[in-house]
C-alpha cells in the first residue's frame, strides 16, 4: 500500500511542471487573464509552477515549496477567476479547480 500512495507525490507534482511549461508556451494568450495584462506575471507564475514541481519531485524544500504554491493558487482565484466570473459563470470551475490543488498542496506540506 506504501508504495501506491507514494505515487501519489509524483501524480501531485507533475501537472504543475507542465503547468508551468504550458505558461511559457502561451504566455501571450494567458496575459490577457493576469492584472494589467502582463506577460511577465505569466512567466513569473510559469516558473513558479515549475520550480514548485521540482522542488516536490526531489524533495528538497517541498514543504515550503507546496505552501508557497497555495498561496499562488489563493491569488489565481482572488486576482483572475473571481473577476473574470462577472463575463463567465464558468469561471466556478476553475475556481473549485484551484480550492482542490490549494487543498492538496496544504495536505502535502
Amino acid at each position: 500500500m506504501k508504495t501506491v500512495t507514494s505515487l501519489g507525490k509524483y501524480l501531485f507534482a507533475l501537472p504543475f511542471l507542465v503547468f508551468g511549461i504550458f505558461h511559457f508556451m502561451k504566455a501571450g494568450d494567458m496575459a490577457g487573464m493576469t492584472p494589467g495584462g502582463s506577460e511577465i506575471l505569466v512567466y513569473v507564475t510559469g516558473a513558479a509552477h515549475i520550480l514548485a514541481a521540482i522542488s516536490m519531485l526531489i524533495g528538497k524544500l517541498d514543504k515550503l515549496a507546496a505552501i508557497l504554491l497555495a498561496l499562488m493558487l489563493l491569488l489565481f482565484i482572488i486576482l483572475v477567476h473571481v473577476p473574470a466570473m462577472e463575463n463567465n459563470p464558468n469561471e466556478m470551475n476553475a475556481i473549485l479547480k484551484n480550492v482542490v490543488m490549494i487543498g492538496g498542496a496544504l495536505m502535502y506540506a
